[in-house]
């Protein structure tokens, strides 16, 4: 017996995002005062994580809109289309797929033509144009982006360094680190880390500066990672600060949240940063993939200059 899929249904607006899982019929209603409601149903042979992001980029360009969102991934045979199209029949909107079975693909197609709602493919003009460049037959493997190959393995080890040097927990391996993240508390360091090695396999290690106590000689001993300052707004720091004495039910009269000695905390930093010639990059109205991207791009350009200085001292 064909095992059948399960939508999970997300409502997105301009400033909330709430979850349902469970059938189409199960969305979430969340009144916001957005004049136009759309449904989306975002169909995928993998973990959807792909529709999901374009379809996400895309719906960041329309003011005054809000998408109830049904997932439907791992939709991989005729049984599984079915399900979907009775999601679709119970909530109409516009269906978005990556789909590269034809036979699963054109099944969907037909249905939507009969719904007549639009049917969107998201990896056809890249594929089909990697195609004609390259000229070469498209395999039409479902998921072949997740197998278990070595970039995979060498992600999961990246995650793993980053989760055991998180907070300098271990900093007697910190030379081993591609790069490491310094700052003061709440500057985006962890996630910001747990990002670089999801996406990019990158072991990254991240570092706190904490106030009277003194950094790990490790951090100063090393030539090989890019060590990047993160620094954020006094204002902004002291709210997120604020936040999460708050979540954790503990006082919020300290230091830690006195907005002069946060200031000292930057400006000490700063003077760190400057001290040992350090990159620095302003969190403040980044969100964690721009904070990311942009330590990337350092790392990029870092590790060419390593190169270059390889070839020379070979030659």
């Amino acid at each position: 017996m064909e095992r059948g899929v399960t939508a999970v249904a997300l409502v997105v607006s301009e400033d909330r995002i709430e979850t349902s899982v469970g059938y189409p019929e199960e969305a979430v209603e969340v009144s916001t005062g957005v004049s136009q409601v759309f449904h989306l149903h975002l169909v995928s042979d993998a973990t959807g994580e792909t529709t999901h992001g374009v379809t996400r980029a895309c719906l960041a360009q329309f003011e005054g809109v809000r998408a109830i969102e049904h997932l439907w991934p791992m939709v991989r045979n005729l049984a599984q289309i079915g399900d979907v199209v009775r999601g679709v029949e119970a909530n109409p909107g516009v269906v978005v797929f990556t789909l590269v079975n034809q036979d699963v693909r054109r099944e969907l197609e037909k249905a939507c033509a009969r719904l007549k709602v639009p049917c969107i493919s998201v990896l056809d003009p890249v594929i089909q144009g990697l195609a004609g460049y390259f000229g070469t037959k498209i395999r039409g493997r479902p998921g072949l982006q997740h197998m278990l190959d070595a970039n995979y393995f060498h992600r999961i080890d990246a995650m793993q360094y980053a989760l055991s040097h998180d907070d300098a927990q271990l900093t007697r391996d910190l030379g081993i680190a591609e790069i490491i993240l310094v700052g003061v508390s709440r500057t985006s360091k962890t996630p910001t880390s747990m990002y670089l090695a999801h996406h990019w396999g990158i072991r990254a290690a991240n570092v706190p500066i904490v106030p009277n106590v003194p950094l790990p000689e490790e951090l100063f001993r090393t030539d090989g990672p890019l060590i990047v300052g993160l620094t954020a707004s006094p204002d902004r720091l002291v709210q997120i600060r604020r936040n999460r004495l708050l979540m954790l039910k503990q006082e919020e009269t300290t230091t830690y949240v006195d907005i002069e000695n946060v200031k000292q905390e930057l400006l000490e930093a700063r003077k760190l940063f400057a001290k040992h010639g350090w990159p620095v990059i302003d969190v403040t109205r980044r969100s964690i993939e721009e904070t990311a991207s942009a330590i990337y791009q350092l790392y990029a350009k870092h590790r060419e200059k390593a190169m270059a200085a390889d070839e020379s001292a070979a030659g």
